[in-house]
C-alpha cells in the first residue's frame, strides 16, 4: 500500500503524520503557517498525500515543532518505503523561484546523512525561523534513512529560497521512490540497509 501513520509524543510535541507515497490530498496545522505552506508544497510538488497534525511548545518558538515534524515525517517515509525494494532510489531537482534557485538529490539507501548549503538572507518567513529548515530536513533525512543532499545556489529573499529547497526535495523524493522496473532493490548488494539511523554499505 506504500502508507504509514505515526505519532510521536514528547512533553515539547504532539505530532502525527500521514503518508501516502502514491498521492492523495495534503494538508497541514502546526501553529506556524507558514511552514504547513512548506509542507503543503513538499507534499505537492512530491506527488504524496500527506497530513500533519502537529501540536507544540511554540511559546518557547518554533524549532521543536519543526524539527520533531521532521523526525515524525522521515519516520513515515522509512515505513511506507519498508525497506526500499524496488524503488528508483536516487533523485534530484533543480527548482527556481524568481530569483532563488534550490537543488537537491537524494539516495534512498538506508544511510542518514545531509548536506546542507543554504544562507537566508532575512532570518524570518512570516513566523518561521529560517534557520529551522536545516534543522527539519536534518531530522527528516536521519529519520527516513536517506543521504539528502540541498543546496541554494543563489537567492534574496529567504521567502523564495526556502520554499524552493522545500520544492526540489518533494520533486527529488517523488523520483526516488518510484517504482522501478524490476521490484527489485537497486543495489549491487541485492539489498538495501532499510533501518533508518544505520548506517551501512548499500552499494
Amino acid at each position: 500500500m506504500r502508507t504509514a501513520e505515526i505519532t510521536r509524543r514528547t512533553k515539547e510535541t504532539d505530532v502525527r503524520v500521514a503518508l501516502a507515497l502514491d498521492g492523495g490530498p495534503a494538508a497541514a496545522s502546526t501553529g506556524i503557517g507558514f511552514f504547513d505552506h512548506m509542507l503543503h508544497a513538499f507534499a505537492v510538488h512530491g506527488g504524496f498525500g500527506l497530513t500533519v497534525d502537529a501540536r507544540g511548545d511554540l511559546e518557547v518558538d518554533g524549532h521543536h515543532t519543526v524539527e520533531d515534524v521532521g523526525i515524525v515525517l522521515g519516520q513515515a517515509f522509512a515505513a511506507a518505503l519498508d525497506g526500499g525494494a524496488g524503488i528508483a532510489r536516487f533523485g534530484s531537482f533543480f527548482v527556481p523561484m524568481d530569483e532563488a534557485l534550490a537543488f537537491a538529490a537524494v539516495d534512498c539507501s538506508g544511510r542518514p546523512f545531509l548536506a546542507f548549503q543554504a544562507e537566508f538572507p532575512q532570518a524570518n518567513a512570516g513566523g518561521y525561523d529560517c534557520c529551522l529548515t536545516e534543522e527539519f530536513f536534518r531530522a527528516f533525512a536521519t529519520h527516513a534513512g536517506v543521504t539528502l543532499h540541498l543546496r541554494a545556489l543563489y537567492g534574496k529573499n529567504s521567502h523564495h529560497i526556502v520554499e524552493a529547497l522545500f520544492k526540489a526535495a518533494g520533486h527529488a523524493m517523488r523520483l526516488a521512490v518510484t517504482p522501478n522496473a524490476s521490484g527489485a532493490a537497486l543495489s549491487t548488494k541485492g539489498s538495501l540497509d532499510g533501518a533508518p539511523g544505520k548506517r551501512g554499505d548499500a552499494g
